[in-house]
């Protein structure tokens, strides 16, 4: 199995070199994985907050195409830089209000989050992918929020038929950083042409997208050299994701700093990753 890639600090190296006497310097690693706020501990990600204080502004559905409108929660701080940033989706029949819950404490933690309302509550899997990606654009192109992103480092992340979309968006752009579905559902069951690092979260007790026919299959088909990974929700229902759960919450948070911000600080939280406990009865991990 792979090795957790690090695939923008190479590059992020390669172009900050100097040469100086005949000599190539290359630039403190660190500096290039992007690291936002102290050193992570296991109190830190299961947190309610993180160490940034944050702020909101809505985006009206009338004021966007492709997509139905949405809050961005953001970092106040300018002095550490941009920022990565993740859209979410929510579920068949669902609003942003349903994923509200875990919107600060991912922006609190360093990221610009986009939570995002669907054009109608009946669009599938596909059409959630192609607007989780709109959101994205709008983001990094047109919002006024846009300078505080750093369009090379974004993710997105959904619950249902929204974490579906996020595997179906992962499949389409390539150059996302990271998905994380959250019980998921899809009809789509082969996600073999992803390049994005992705988390799949499912529920035990999940009658509507049972795990059996939806995270797992989705789990198996990613390509076997991808930083993958499937935790499964201890006795949890397939609407976990809609109420505060500090088990998704900590993960997501270790997974978006691990492939976002390149921070390998978060290596400990993921890999080999937790056993099988209250909360958690199974987690696979494919890259370490």
């Amino acid at each position: 199995m792979p090795l957790f890639r690090t695939r923008n600090v190479v590059a992020t190296l390669a172009a900050a070199a100097l040469t100086v006497g005949g000599l190539t310097l290359i630039p403190d690693a660190r500096a290039a994985t992007f690291e936002r706020g102290p050193a992570p501990s296991r109190a830190g990600i299961e947190a309610a907050r993180g160490p940034f204080a944050t702020s909101q502004v809505t985006v009206a559905r009338s004021a966007v195409s492709g997509f139905g409108g949405g809050d961005i929660v953001f970092p106040t701080d300018t002095s550490a830089g941009t920022f990565g940033a993740v859209a979410i989706a929510p579920g068949f029949t669902a609003r942003r209000s349903s994923m509200a819950w875990i919107v600060p404490r991912l922006a609190s933690q360093g990221f610009v989050v986009f939570n995002i309302d669907t054009l109608t509550t009946s669009d599938q899997p596909a059409s959630r992918g192609r607007q989780l990606l709109a959101a994205l654009d709008f983001l990094t192109e047109r919002s006024s929020v846009r300078t505080r992103v750093d369009a090379s480092r974004l993710a997105v992340m959904g619950h249902s038929m929204g974490g579906g979309g996020s595997l179906e968006a992962a499949t389409s752009r390539n150059t996302l950083q990271a998905a994380i579905p959250l019980t998921p559902w899809d009809l789509n069951r082969n996600f073999g042409r992803s390049q994005v690092p992705t988390l799949i979260i499912g529920a035990e007790r999940d009658a509507i997208a049972p795990v059996r026919q939806h995270s797992e299959p989705f789990f198996a088909s990613l390509p076997d050299t991808l930083d993958s990974a499937y935790l499964e929700l201890a006795g949890a229902s397939h609407f976990a994701p809609n109420v505060p759960n500090t088990t998704i919450a900590s993960t997501s948070i270790a997974w978006l700093k691990r492939f976002v911000d390149d921070d390998t600080r978060y290596d400990q939280f993921l890999c080999p990753g937790p056993a099988r406990n209250a909360a958690i009865s199974e987690f696979e991990i494919n890259g370490c």
